[in-house]
């Protein structure tokens, strides 16, 4: 080999063999959720890589004092990761939530102490539907069981007198202090939480719910509310705009992601405010990019749309998993690594933030 390929071929070793070698994981007797993440960052590889990553990454959003949005997709509430958020949202590690209104809903079950089993993906579906139970892959409920929450929402949205329209973030917040009020067991609730503690809830597609149904029913009654989405759009938009700095753990993908995601095309394409795109960004999924369905996409083609700074290559961890697996892990990971952090009630200051956009737009 000459000189100038050998050179060539030290420099680029160099550059490519630079983080710790792979050595077989060490198991131990009574090791913490820390021991495992630090044995999974030094072996570095796969998704066991990816989430040690994320780990430190959320770590690092907390550190850097980032307002940090969190999305959930899918039902993931009736799986009890509801507990996960209010230990995030206790701890001031989650600034807002945006979500399908499916996990508000299956929510609202626990503070109600209605029972949700435990069951399995192997059984004869018409015999449940002659039960009367629903089945959410391998978690059961009752026709019961949804006919009480539905009653629930539908006493809550009959008492509200608003006589203009609410963003989802203002629906929900008077839906977390009813539950908070009117529930035996408001604790078992993030709704409830997220709501004492000022974090703003939305939902992206606030009609794609039993939520949204029973909004609806109360509407042919001339009994309803109107929920205006464009004003979520517009609050959700105000807070990215009014953080210094910001990032997103994403829980599955969808509309929520991408009604995050686009907050900063909102503000450079749309109003002419560019802040050049989000600065972290953790994403927990098991879906691919070329089937389409990652919605908002792979953070590296999201740098094309201005959603994500293209010189935070580093700040962006996607992790291919069942969130179910990961997401315990990173949440106890940065819960037992970080104080505590001074929560940001961001619901209370949402008319201010409003505000302080209006003002920069031309």
């Amino acid at each position: 080999m000459s000189m100038s390929k050998k050179s060539k071929q030290c420099q680029l070793q160099h550059k490519y063999l630079c983080k710790p070698q792979i050595s077989p994981q060490v198991l131990k007797k009574d090791m913490k959720i820390k021991d495992l993440v630090n044995e999974y960052s030094r072996s570095g590889a796969f998704n066991a890589g990816r989430l040690a990553e994320a780990c430190k990454l959320y770590c690092h959003m907390i550190d850097e004092n980032a307002t940090i949005g969190l999305t959930l997709s899918g039902a993931m509430t009736p799986t009890g990761m509801g507990g996960i958020l209010i230990t995030l949202i206790e701890n001031g590690f989650v600034d807002f939530i945006i979500s399908t209104g499916a996990n508000l809903y299956h929510d609202l079950h626990f503070a109600l102490n209605l029972p949700i089993h435990q069951g399995d993906f192997r059984v004869d579906d018409t015999e449940l539907y002659e039960a009367g139970i629903e089945r959410i892959y391998d978690i059961f409920i009752t026709d019961d069981l949804l006919l009480k929450t539905d009653k629930f929402i539908q006493d809550v949205a009959k008492k509200i007198s608003a006589t203009k329209p609410l963003s989802t973030a203002d629906f929900h917040y008077i839906l977390g202090k009813a539950v908070l009020e009117d529930t035996p067991s408001p604790h078992l609730s993030f709704v409830a939480r997220a709501a004492r503690h000022g974090v703003p809830v939305f939902v992206s597609s606030p009609g794609d719910s039993s939520i949204g149904m029973n909004l609806s029913y109360l509407k042919i009654q001339d009994k309803g509310i109107t929920i205006d989405t464009d004003l979520d759009v517009l609050q959700t938009t105000a807070i990215v705009f009014n953080s210094e700095k910001n990032g997103v753990v994403s829980i599955g993908g969808g509309s929520p992601k991408n009604f995050y995601m686009q907050t900063q095309p909102t503000l450079a394409q749309i109003l002419d405010i560019n802040k050049g795109g989000h600065d972290y960004f953790i994403q927990i999924t098991t879906d691919a990019p070329q089937w389409g369905g990652l919605s908002g996409a792979t953070p590296t083609e999201a740098i094309s749309w201005g959603k994500i700074r293209r010189e935070e290559v580093k700040n962006h961890v996607v992790v291919y998993s069942d969130a179910t697996i990961a997401m315990p892990i990173l949440a106890g990971y940065v819960v037992s690594e970080r104080k505590p952090r001074k929560k940001r009630y961001l619901y209370r200051d949402l008319p201010a933030q409003i505000l302080e956009l209006k003002k920069q737009v031309k």
